[in-house]
Parts: structure tokens; sequence; C-alpha cells
């Protein structure tokens, strides 16, 4: 996995007033989530912001990250958690982080890159692809930055699954059932087979 750093300052003001504020400052309201437990014994999360001119490298790539947070001088290790944007404007409003280490498993979804050229496709079919990420428990250290997943043997009417597929070190959070890709009959197709008849 990729790597890179971002800078953010703690928040002292919480509730939607504060978060507007930062907003429009062009700070985005963040919490980190980790291994800091409340009285209660539930996770207790660290508040602070980022500029929206950082957090746009993480964001808005296909890429997926080790973030190298320094808050004040504290440094932590994180994941992207959970994003959430603005119904209407797509503005980003909140992310939430969450702090790893090498001992811990985490889990992540990964970006799936077809590999090869289908034969179904050769024969006219037309690729599916289903799903673009498949989610992975694994050390943050043996995680990919993508899973290459090989069509060259794929044929009209075929698809492969999240359970024909394998990578050491990784177990698959997502269903095996789940269809990762296709090859749908086009008209062409039809009518070559039909021709071949």
């Amino acid at each position: 996995m990729k790597e890179i750093s971002l800078t953010g300052k703690k928040r002292t003001e919480v509730g939607k007033k504060a978060s507007k504020l930062m907003r429009k400052e062009g700070m985005i309201p963040c919490n980190l989530y980790g291994e800091a437990k409340g009285e209660n014994g539930l996770p207790e999360a660290l508040a602070f912001m980022i500029p929206m001119t950082e957090l746009r490298k993480v964001v808005y790539t296909p890429h997926i990250y080790v973030i190298n947070l320094d808050i004040e001088g504290e440094a932590h290790t994180a994941i992207l958690k959970e994003l959430q944007f603005h119904p209407v404007t797509d503005a980003l409003l909140h992310v939430d982080f969450y702090e790893i280490n090498e001992e811990k498993d985490i889990t992540i979804g990964i970006p799936v890159k077809l590999t090869g050229l289908a034969q179904g496709v050769r024969d006219g079919g037309r690729m599916n692809l289903s799903i673009r990420k498949i989610n992975v428990i694994a050390k943050y250290k043996e995680i990919p930055e993508h899973l290459d997943v090989d069509v060259t043997e794929l044929r009209i009417g075929k698809s492969i699954k999240v359970g024909d597929l394998h990578y050491e070190g990784l177990e698959f959070a997502t269903s095996k059932e789940v269809i990762v890709c296709s090859i749908k009959a086009t008209r062409k197709s039809a009518a070559a087979a039909a021709a071949a008849q």
C-alpha cells in the first residue's frame, strides 16, 4: 500500500455549528478511532481537523493509502474508514480515520484490476465489472494496492466470483458468492454464434 502524510490540528469545539465554521475556513472535521477507549469501554475518538487541500490527495483517488497523521506533534498510522459527503452538493463534510498497527488485522476495500483480454470479448461479448472493490482482512503491511484478476479464459455467459479468487495472506470479507466480473452476450456475438452453427 502507498503511504501519504497528512497534518492536522486538534479541535476543542465539536457539533454542527463548529463544524460549519470549520468548513467555511477550508478545514474538514475528522475523527480518529483506535486503541483509546472511554470509561464505558466504548471506542473514544480523537477529534481534529485537516485542510481540504490536503485531504483531496487521499479522498479523490482510486488508490488506497496508509496515512501517517501528524496531529500537533502526535504521530498516528491510520486508514480512511468513512467519508461523509453532502447529499446535494457532494462536498466533503466529515472524515473518520481508523488507527492501525502492524499486529492487528484490518478490513479494507481493495480496488479490482482486470488483466488479460478475455476470450469472450474476443468472441464479441461485453465485459461487465460488477464490483470495483473487494473487502479483505489482513495486516496492513500485507495489503496490495490492487487485486489483479486474470480474465483471459473467461467466455461469454461466464463469470468470476469472489470465491474463485485466492491471494496469499488475504482473507475475504466480501461474500464468496459476489460476482466480480462477467461477460455478457451482445448482438454481434449472438450473430457470430448463430453463423457458426
